[in-house]
C-alpha cells in the first residue's frame, strides 16, 4: 500500500494598509551601512513593488490579534515604503502586498529573516549582461539602463562589452568552463576567430591568467601611448580606417591600434608632409625616417647658424610670464609645496618661456644649398628636424684663407665643426665596425646560468657609460676630482711626455647599443646639454679663451664638467691576445668607472633603463629570465612563467619587471665612494665574471 505524502500549504497572500504594518525586532539585519533605501525608494516609485512583505500578526497580552502586522522579512522594503510615505509619494493607507504566517507557527520570526536573506542568489553577470543587451535593443539607452538601476554607465558599458565575446565562449563561462576574469579579458577584441583561437591555446596551457590572453590578444597591436600613435592621433588613424581595442576592465592608457601598417602609412605622409616643408626652406637634400640611428650626423659637417631675435610683442610677452613666475615664486616662498592649480600654471609659464627661448636658427641661403636636414619622430611624439648638416663630398674643396695668427693657433677649425657635431650626437656612431656585430643572442642551455654573449655586455655598458657621463656632467666636484685624479696619476705613476701638458679628453664613441638608447633620458639630457653650451659659445674662436676665462666659478665648473664627460669610459669590450690594449686594462677601466659610479651615486632606474625583450630579456637565457624574475618579484612569479617557452617567456617576464627597479648585474652601483680598491676591484671584476667562466 502506497504511502500519501503530506502536501504543504503556502501562507495566504493579501493587501495590508501601510499604517497597520510595523518593523519586527526579530529582523537578522541590524547593520544599515549600504542598504542604499533611497535607491530602492525611487526604483519602487518607478516601478512599484515587485516583492511582497513577509508579515505576522501582532498579539495582546491575552493571544488575540490586535489588526497590526509586524515586519520580520522585508524590513528594507519596508523602510524604502516608510520613505515614501514621509516624502508624500505614497498614502499612509495604500495596500502592500503581503505574505501572512498565521499566529502561533512553528517556523520563527528570525528564522524567516535569516531564509529570506541568506537564499537569495545574485544574479549571474551573464544574466545580467543578457538583460542590459536586451533593454539595449528595444531602445533603452545605456545611460537609461544605468540610471534604472543605479549603477554608473560604465558598469553597463562594460556589461554590454561582452557583446563582443564569441557565443561558444559565453556558453563555456556559463557552464563554468572560466572565470569572469578570463572573460573580460576576451572583450578587449572583437575577432571571434581569434579569440577562439586565444582559448583553444590557453586551455592547454597551465597559465590562464586574463593577462596572458590580453597579451595573445594584442600582440599585434600598438599601443595608444606610443609616439607613432600620438604623432598622427588617434582621431587621423580612425579615419584612415583604423581600429582601436579597449579594455574597459583594466587601465589602458588609450587602448590599442590593431592596425599598425595604417599606423604607419599615416606617420610616413606626414613626415613627408613636414619634410616637403622643410625642403622649400632651400636646403638641398631632406632625409626622412621614423627614427634615424645614434649618432647618424657623426660623419657630416655642420654649418653655423643665427639664432632668430625676438619680436616686440615675444619680447613683451617673456618679460611678462618672467614677472609672473617671480611674483608665484615669492607668495609662495614659505609653503612646503605648491598648490595643483598654482603648480600647474608654474608648469605652463616655464613651457611657455622655454619655447621663447628656444630660437629657431636662420642660416645662409648658400650654405643651405649646400647642407641638408633630417626629420624624424621624436620619442615623445612630436617632429624632430635637425638642419644645418653638409655632406663629405659637398665640403668646399678650397681652403678657407686664414691669417697667421688662425694658423699658428694648432686649431683644425673643420675638425673643430665636426667635433661640435659629435658633441651633440654624444659620440654614438652606427656604421664602421658598429653594423658589423652580429646581434647576438645568449645560446639556450639545459641547466646552470652562462656568461652573457660580448655584445650584450657592451650594450649593457654603453647605456650606463651614458647615463655615467650625464650624472659627471651635472656634478662638477666629482668631474674636477676624477680630472685631478687622472693628472696625478699621469704625473706619479706614468712616464711623462714631451709636451709640457697632455691632459686630453678623447671623445669615446658608442657604436654598439640597444635601440633604446637614442631616446633615453641621459641621452636627452645630454643633448640639451650640450645644444645649450653650443649655444652661449663665441662666434669666433679666437675669442673663446676670453669667453672661458670671463665666465664665473660655477659656469666654468660646469663647463668642465660637460666637456670632461665626453671622455668617460665605462664600456666592456673583449680585447684580442696580443692587442695594445690587454684584458686586465679593459678590469682595471671598469674598476674606476664603478668608483665614478658609486660616488654620483648612479642608479640606472631612475635614468630610465628597464629590461624589455629587445634590450635583455629576449637576448639571455630562460634561466637568466627565471633568475631575473625571481629576484625582483619571487619565487612563485618566476614559478608561474616557469613552464612556457621562451618567447613568451620573455615577453610575461618584460611585464612582470615593469617598475620593479630590478637591474643586471653589470647596471648596478656596488659601494659607496670611499670603498676600498678591494671592494671596487670586486665589483668591476664581476662584469668580467659575467662575461668569461
Amino acid at each position: 500500500m502506497a504511502i500519501a505524502i503530506p502536501k504543504i500549504s503556502l501562507s495566504s497572500s493579501r493587501d495590508i494598509p501601510f499604517n497597520r504594518l510595523v518593523l519586527s525586532q526579530s529582523n537578522v539585519r541590524r547593520v544599515k551601512s549600504g542598504l542604499s533605501i533611497e535607491e530602492l525608494a525611487r526604483d519602487i516609485e518607478r516601478r512599484g513593488l515587485l516583492q511582497s512583505l513577509n508579515v505576522r500578526p501582532v498579539l495582546d497580552d491575552i493571544g488575540a490579534e490586535t489588526g497590526t502586522y509586524e515586519v520580520p522579512a522585508g524590513g528594507r522594503r519596508f523602510r524604502a515604503l516608510e520613505l515614501l510615505v514621509k516624502q508624500k509619494k505614497l498614502a499612509k493607507t495604500a495596500p502592500v502586498p503581503c505574505v501572512v504566517r498565521e499566529a502561533g507557527s512553528a517556523i520563527l520570526a528570525e528564522d524567516d529573516s535569516l531564509a529570506e536573506n541568506v537564499q537569495r542568489l545574485a544574479l549571474h553577470p551573464l544574466d545580467q549582461f543578457r538583460a542590459f543587451r536586451d533593454m539595449l535593443e528595444k531602445g533603452m539607452s545605456e545611460e537609461e539602463i544605468a540610471a534604472a538601476f543605479f549603477v554608473a554607465p560604465a558598469v553597463v558599458k562594460q556589461r554590454l562589452r561582452l557583446m563582443t565575446v564569441s557565443d561558444s565562449l559565453l556558453n563555456i563561462y556559463e557552464q563554468d568552463g572560466m572565470r569572469l576574469e578570463q572573460l573580460m579579458a576576451f572583450s578587449i577584441s572583437d575577432d571571434h576567430a581569434r579569440q577562439e583561437q586565444v582559448w583553444e591555446i590557453v586551455g592547454q596551457s597551465h597559465n590562464r591568467e586574463p593577462y596572458v590572453i590580453r597579451r595573445m590578444l594584442t600582440e599585434k597591436t600598438v599601443r595608444a601611448s606610443d609616439a607613432r600613435a600620438r604623432f598622427v592621433g588617434l582621431e587621423a588613424y580612425i579615419v584612415a580606417g583604423g581600429h582601436v581595442m579597449r579594455d574597459l576592465f583594466e587601465a589602458d592608457d588609450g587602448g590599442w591600434l590593431q592596425d599598425p601598417a595604417i599606423l604607419d602609412r599615416l606617420v610616413m605622409e606626414k613626415l613627408h608632409t613636414a619634410a616637403e616643408d622643410i625642403r622649400a626652406e632651400g636646403w638641398k637634400w631632406v632625409e626622412t625616417a621614423l627614427s634615424f640611428p645614434w649618432g647618424h650626423t657623426r660623419q657630416f659637417a655642420e654649418i653655423d647658424g643665427t639664432e632668430v631675435p625676438l619680436t616686440e610683442d615675444e619680447a613683451a610677452r617673456l618679460e611678462a610670464l618672467r614677472a609672473e613666475q617671480e611674483t608665484i615664486e615669492a607668495e609662495y616662498a614659505q609653503a612646503d609645496e605648491y598648490p595643483d592649480e598654482v603648480d600647474a600654471r608654474l608648469g605652463e609659464i616655464e613651457q611657455a618661456i622655454l619655447t621663447l627661448e628656444e630660437r629657431p636658427l636662420a642660416f645662409d641661403p648658400a650654405d643651405m644649398a649646400r647642407a641638408g636636414a633630417f626629420v624624424s619622430l621624436a620619442s615623445d611624439g612630436t617632429l624632430q628636424v635637425e638642419r644645418g648638416f653638409v655632406l663629405p663630398e659637398d665640403m668646399p674643396t678650397e681652403p678657407e684663407e686664414t691669417d697667421d695668427a688662425d694658423g699658428a693657433d694648432g686649431y683644425d677649425h673643420a675638425a673643430y665643426d665636426g667635433r661640435d657635431e659629435r658633441l651633440a650626437d654624444d659620440g654614438g656612431d652606427e656604421g664602421g665596425e658598429g653594423n658589423s656585430i652580429a646581434h647576438d643572442v645568449e645560446p639556450e642551455e639545459e641547466d646552470g646560468i652562462k656568461p652573457l654573449p660580448d655584445r650584450l655586455l657592451t650594450e649593457l655598458t654603453a647605456w650606463r657609460t651614458l647615463a655615467l657621463r650625464d650624472a659627471f656632467a651635472s656634478n662638477p666636484h666629482i668631474a674636477l676630482t676624477e680630472l685631478l685624479h687622472t693628472l696625478v696619476r699621469d704625473v706619479y705613476w706614468q712616464t711623462p711626455g714631451a709636451d709640457c701638458l697632455e691632459a686630453y679628453v678623447r671623445e669615446i664613441s658608442l657604436p654598439v647599443h640597444s635601440p633604446d638608447m637614442p631616446g633615453s633620458v641621459p641621452a636627452h639630457a645630454l643633448r640639451q646639454r650640450n645644444e645649450g653650451w653650443k649655444h652661449d659659445l663665441p662666434e669666433d674662436e679666437n675669442a673663446l679663451w676670453r669667453w672661458i676665462d670671463g665666465l664665473d666659478d660655477t659656469s666654468r665648473m660646469a663647463l668642465l664638467a660637460h666637456c670632461l664627460s665626453f671622455g668617460v669610459n665605462a664600456l666592456f669590450e673583449r680585447m684580442p691576445s696580443y692587442g695594445a690594449v690587454s684584458q686586465r686594462s679593459v678590469t682595471e677601466r671598469l674598476k674606476r668607472a664603478d668608483r665614478l659610479a658609486s660616488a654620483l651615486s648612479l642608479d640606472l632606474v631612475e635614468a630610465g633603463w628597464q629590461p624589455t625583450v629587445e634590450n635583455y630579456l629576449g637576448r639571455v637565457t630562460k634561466a637568466r629570465i627565471l633568475q631575473a624574475v625571481r629576484e625582483a618579484r619571487g619565487d612563485e612569479a618566476a614559478d608561474r612563467i616557469a613552464h612556457l617557452k621562451k618567447p613568451d617567456m620573455a615577453r610575461e617576464a618584460e611585464r612582470l619587471l615593469e617598475g620593479s627597479g630590478w637591474l643586471p648585474e653589470a647596471l648596478r652601483t656596488i659601494g659607496r665612494p670611499d670603498d676600498t680598491s678591494a671592494d671596487m676591484t670586486v665589483a668591476a671584476e664581476g662584469i668580467e665574471a659575467i662575461a668569461a667562466e
